[in-house]
């Protein structure tokens, strides 16, 4: 008995000496500044398009054919602290910066910024921040994420980003003033790898880990957390294959003439909660992932609410991609929000209040709101706020 409590004592004691390595080992570049030369000793080409050079009398890449490149930084994980470069704006594009990045390489955060045309400094789509889960980018469902700024063409332009957990500030040229201020990372990543992009020069790339200039690592501000209007409560089925052409709704011999068809909702789905999270999206693509382009999905959600009295309702809705609501089983509207269309929604087919509203009929005591909801382009969601609540209770 002496003998195995011995020799437990003597793994736990290698478990925990390991552990405390490791944890050292992890630690120890801590408040150091870092500095990563654009050279094959720091950077793995990810694609064969990216040339180490010199430019402007520091080492520096570029793309070799005008194309995007990307190149991954060795042996290095991020989770917090400073983050510093100079990038010099060459072709049109979307050129960034890939944080937290997971061994697979399929969940993390990028902070990017885009250049099609003269830039302008009033510009809000200038930069912008967007998680991404299973390898979906949610640019069009984190439309607040975006902001202006001053970037120059032919010339560096200096980005510096703060992160502190779940907040970050990202400067752009003016060190002065953040360009962009994200109050909740969206990701589901706490720390990995770093990943640059796009048909740009980069250079002078320095780290702080751990240094966060005193901004807080908590959860900031969620402007529609104190706003009662907002639908946060829904039920939602997994979703399902929807090939394009196809339609929820079948014709029928009584009025109004349509209905659900039994092959995409019969009275046999299994229903799980979900909650709307911070800026009160219901955030399908984390609760489903998804893919970028791909095969187009088809799921549900439903919520009750109690009226006083009959009476009518405008609720604001943004989504992605495409909607079919109905109100106690009857259909009531119609909508779509395809990115790259001419009937794309404002503002240009991102998923926001400013993307539709509709008047719902209620009648005196609980009704159910059904919505269908489509995903065949990047991220998914739905967002729903009534103008009003007034004589409303919505169901706990």
């Amino acid at each position: 008995m002496e003998m195995i409590l011995k020799r437990q004592f003597i793994m736990l004691f290698v478990v925990l000496f390991t552990l405390m390595a490791y944890g050292q080992r992890k630690n120890k570049n801590e408040g150091k500044e870092m500095l990563f030369p654009f050279t094959e000793k720091h950077w793995v080409p990810l694609t064969d398009n990216a040339a180490f050079t010199t430019h402007k009398s520091v080492e520096a890449v570029r793309s070799s054919d005008d194309n995007p490149f990307n190149i991954m930084l060795k042996d290095f994980e991020f989770a917090n602290g400073t983050i510093e470069f100079d990038v010099e704006l060459k072709g049109a594009g979307f050129p960034g910066i890939s944080f937290r990045i997971d061994k697979d390489t399929i969940n993390g955060e990028i902070f990017y910024l885009r250049h099609f045309g003269k830039p302008s400094p009033l510009r809000r789509t200038t930069v912008q921040y967007a998680a991404y889960i299973n390898k979906v980018n949610l640019w069009d469902v984190t439309d607040e994420y975006q902001a202006a700024a001053v970037i120059h063409e032919n010339k560096w332009n200096h980005v510096k980003m703060v992160i502190s957990k779940k907040q970050m500030k990202v400067y752009v040229n003016d060190m002065k003033k953040e360009a962009l201020q994200v109050p909740a990372l969206e990701g589901i990543t706490t720390s990995g790898g770093i990943i640059l992009s796009g048909n740009v020069i980069y250079a002078n790339m320095v780290i702080r880990p751990g240094m966060t200039e005193g901004l807080p690592s908590a959860e900031g501000y969620d402007p529609t957390y104190n706003d009662s209007r907002y639908i946060r409560k829904w039920q939602v089925t997994e979703p399902i294959d929807f090939p394009i052409g196809k339609d929820v709704l079948i014709g029928i011999q009584s009025n109004p003439g349509v209905a659900i068809d039994p092959a995409y909702l019969d009275s046999t789905a299994n229903w799980k909660p979900i909650m709307a999270a911070h800026r009160a999206l219901v955030n399908l693509t984390k609760e489903f992932g998804g893919e970028e382009v791909g095969p187009r999905r088809l799921t549900w959600l439903k919520t009750k609410v109690t009226s006083e009295n009959a009476q009518e309702k405008l609720l604001k809705l943004g989504f992605s991609d495409e909607v079919w609501v109905f109100i106690n089983g009857q259909p009531l509207h119609i909508d779509k929000n395809y990115y790259g269309s001419p009937g794309m929604k404002e503002p240009r087919g991102r998923a926001t209040l400013e993307n539709t509203s509709f008047e719902i009929p209620f009648q005196e005591g609980e009704n159910e709101i059904l919505i269908g909801v489509t995903n065949y382009f990047y991220g998914w969601g739905v967002i729903a706020r009534f103008e009003n609540t007034d004589g409303l209770i919505f169901n706990q």
